[in-house]
């Protein structure tokens, strides 16, 4: 699993993951972070972009901030922004003047609709990334000025900024320097509780790689790279790091290794564990354990039941769960003060090609569990990467907490929408957790219904312990598929907390990855 593209020798892993990845695939990433109030003056900036509800711009004529000669363009600004009368934000921009040597900078106001539904999160993350897609600019130096309900969403701040500004890119044109500086203000306190910008900004960082991990094309990003990235965060954070592969997968994880198997690169199952949580000595509660486990086909050609045309690109995107595991892993790790468990994340990596090798439909695999599986459905791999590697977590670690990832489903998308991850969960009250952690961060969940017993049926086979892919598609295949990997969980569900979270939409905004699962598995972990 060193890291080879096109003949270039293997680069150490002392580098910053994203940056490594980057120099090698693509043209490097130029745009820099500071989080936190600004320190420099409005002649330091060329752009100014104010995010919030309308009445939050009437104060800034006050702030010492801007010049005198600049208050009648931005008071004019501010009185022609009104609460947009529909579900997209208003937009107001103009020049202000600053003084003779630095000319004049850019403002922009963007007033984010009033109406906010019980579904949405009320920091309107969505609203505030078309705002920053449209107008932020790319390049030279910017202040971002985000106003929130409360600091317990910040978190959702970090996610807009963070998908509005991508990291890959292999256009040929040099990319422009850009620094952007990120202020977030609360129009309320929350319990005396302020902006964690540490985690804001680690979360933002861990965000970026995740989208850019699901940017860059599979002739760059492999298993064997994947495995590599993985090895950069471990050694980055100073958690530990084990590959399983080859022979390893072929005799124990029927699932990833027959999904996998085809390709000239081949599956892998990652394992990371964080260092051990420091604790007091009167405190002698146990430990919780948590495993994160992510899907990551870094492309599904469908394997014999192939995709078509149509519906094949796109599909380096199948390795979006693992992204998200990931990215909130390293940022958890990086802020162990906040890392109250023992925190592993589990990665599935494989390629679902064609070949000489490749599964074939009618085929019996054996999963990690145990279980036999009649493979129906050569293009349904996700849910057989999963029940392996959540199998293998349930046996190796005894966790409290299963959360798995996963791109796994089109139905999704019908199911929850294109904002929404569909969650199935084995415990009402760690379901509507998961909804809470969704606001606060942004990455929007819904819940599936949680019936296996409606679902299971569609799975029978009379040669195996089950089908891998439903018989009746029109019966919530999200949550059929989900049921398919809770097949393989055991006596698990009657004591363990498990959630699944089908991303398979909210993973991109048109054709760029948006980073998602990051700030909500960090919402979530950093709350145990």
């Amino acid at each position: 699993y060193q890291r080879r593209v096109h003949g270039d020798p293997w680069i150490p892993s002392l580098m910053h993951p994203l940056t490594s990845l980057l120099h090698r695939s693509g043209t490097p990433d130029r745009v820099s972070f500071t989080w936190g109030s600004p320190s420099f003056p409005i002649s330091h900036f060329q752009q100014l972009v104010f995010i919030g509800a309308p009445g939050d711009f009437a104060d800034l004529p006050s702030s010492s901030f801007f010049p005198a000669d600049a208050l009648p363009v931005l008071r004019a600004l501010i009185s022609r922004v009104s609460a947009p009368g529909t579900d997209l934000p208003l937009v107001m921009n103009g020049m202000l003047p600053v003084d003779s040597t630095a000319g004049s900078v850019q403002v922009v106001l963007g007033a984010l609709p009033t109406s906010v539904s019980r579904a949405n999160s009320p920091a309107l993350p969505h609203a505030i990334m078309a705002v920053l897609k449209s107008y932020a600019s790319q390049s030279g130096e910017s202040l971002i000025t985000v106003y929130v309900p409360s600091p317990e969403y910040a978190l959702s701040v970090s996610f807009a900024v963070a998908a509005s500004f991508p990291a890959y890119s292999a256009k040929t044109l040099a990319r422009q320097s850009g620094a952007v500086h990120v202020e977030i203000r609360s129009r309320a306190s929350s319990g005396g509780a302020s902006v964690d910008y540490g985690m804001i900004a680690a979360t933002a960082d861990s965000t970026r790689l995740a989208a850019a991990l699901v940017d860059i094309p599979t002739n760059f990003l492999h298993t064997g790279e994947l495995a590599a990235v993985a090895r950069d965060v471990a050694a980055e954070v100073g958690a530990d790091c084990e590959v399983l592969a080859g022979p390893t997968l072929s005799r124990q994880f029927g699932g990833l290794w027959g999904v996998g198997k085809a390709s000239p690169n081949g599956p892998a199952l990652v394992v990371l564990r964080s260092r051990p949580v420091v604790r007091s000595p009167e405190d002698t509660s146990p430990t919780r354990t948590v495993v994160l486990v992510g899907k990551g086909i870094v492309y599904d050609t469908g394997g014999l039941s192939i995709k078509d045309s149509a519906n094949m690109p796109g599909m380096k995107r199948d390795m979006g769960g693992v992204a998200g595991v990931l990215g909130a892993f390293r940022t958890m790790c990086q802020r162990q003060t906040s890392l109250r468990v023992n925190l592993v994340a589990i990665l599935c990596l494989a390629e679902n090609s064609v070949g000489p090798d490749s599964m074939r439909p009618d085929d019996v695999i054996t999963l990690f569990s145990g279980k036999t599986v009649e493979v129906n459905n050569t293009d349904a791999e996700g849910r057989l990467v999963l029940g392996d590697g959540i199998s293998y977590a349930i046996r190796t670690f005894s966790p409290d907490y299963i959360i798995d990832m996963a791109t796994l489903t089109g139905a999704q998308g019908f199911a929850t929408g294109r904002k929404h991850a569909a969650i199935f969960c084995n415990n009402e009250d760690l379901e509507r957790t998961f909804v809470d952690c969704g606001k606060r961060s942004g990455n929007l969940v819904h819940a599936l219904p949680y019936c296996p017993e409606f679902f299971r049926r569609d799975f029978t086979s009379v040669v195996a312990d089950m089908k891998n892919s439903a018989s009746d598609r029109a019966n919530c295949g999200s949550a059929g598929a989900a049921t398919f990997i809770s097949g393989h969980m055991g006596s698990y569900l009657e004591r363990g907390l498990w959630v699944h979270v089908d991303m398979a939409s909210p993973v991109h905004d048109a054709e760029r990855a948006t980073g998602y699962g990051v700030g909500l598995l960090v919402d979530f972990v950093s709350r145990l």
